[in-house]
């Protein structure tokens, strides 16, 4: 049976909550409007209201933890001291959500002192929950939970993005050899990694902290790292960007990347 705290059951559901409220956007009658923000990026009404639920469930979840969301990004004067908080995508994978292909997520992460430590990703459309706290990964699917596990795979399968596809991508996947891909939207693909679906994830293109942190948590549960192409594990800690290096995610150790 697996075992949860009272502040990770709380999380995740939040995390659910916050999916009818994009699901309510996402089945409405209406078509789907989509503003661009300051950097570029869409925003619907589901990525408010499910950033409105999210926010307020923290604050009086726990009132003494800062939130950094997608939606509402603090200033750099305001988090830099920081050692403790909230990370948040209300709707990660805008573009697969107007797309409507059902491959995006609530993202949920606690992070402390630069390393996310609990995280929860739930996919509202295929109704799947993935949850970490420390070394406890698990997914919930059908009303039942379960313990998931990574494992290495020859050929290995390699799951990339559904929106972002580069020359460094075709670079390295030509590199490899065998190979297998699958492409899939959203912090998903942490989730293929954590669940043995999948064996390496690469990623050249830019990401922020937002679409990692929750990823990041389940596949460190899971005893695998999120590391630069320098090897070098990516942190949370505040920076005044919230811009991620490029990194991988690898449960095959002699697929080791250059």
């Amino acid at each position: 049976m697996v075992q949860v705290s009272e502040t990770l059951e709380a999380i995740c559901q939040l995390s659910l909550q916050a999916g009818e409220a994009i699901m309510a956007v996402y089945q409405g009658d209406k078509p789907v409007e989509a503003n661009i923000k300051s950097d570029s990026s869409p925003v619907t009404a589901a990525d408010l209201a499910a950033h409105q639920i999210i926010v307020s469930g923290l604050s009086a979840l726990t009132p003494d933890i800062p939130i950094l969301s997608e939606e509402s990004p603090q200033e750099w004067e305001v988090r830099r001291h920081w050692q403790r908080y909230w990370l948040v995508d209300p709707l990660d994978g805008t573009k697969e959500f107007l797309n409507r292909n059902g491959e995006f997520t609530v993202n949920i992460a606690l992070i402390e002192q630069g390393i996310p430590v609990m995280g929860v990703i739930y996919a509202p459309v295929l109704e799947v929950l993935y949850a970490a706290e420390g070394r406890s990964v698990w997914k919930q699917f059908a009303g039942k939970r379960q313990a998931i596990a990574p494992h290495g795979g020859y050929p290995p399968k390699v799951v990339c993005s559904r929106s972002h596809r580069d020359h460094q991508l075709e670079q390295f996947l030509a590199s490899l050899g065998d190979y297998e891909t699958t492409a899939v939207g959203s912090s998903l693909k942490f989730c293929l990694i954590a669940e043995g679906r999948a064996q390496i994830y690469p990623r050249f293109g830019p990401t922020c902290i937002w679409d990692t942190g929750a990823g990041h948590a389940i596949v460190l549960a899971a005893g695998l790292q999120v590391n630069n192409w320098q090897d070098i594990p990516l942190s949370y800690a505040p920076a005044p960007s919230f811009i991620n290096p490029g990194f991988y995610v690898s449960a095959n150790p002699r697929n080791k990347m250059s």
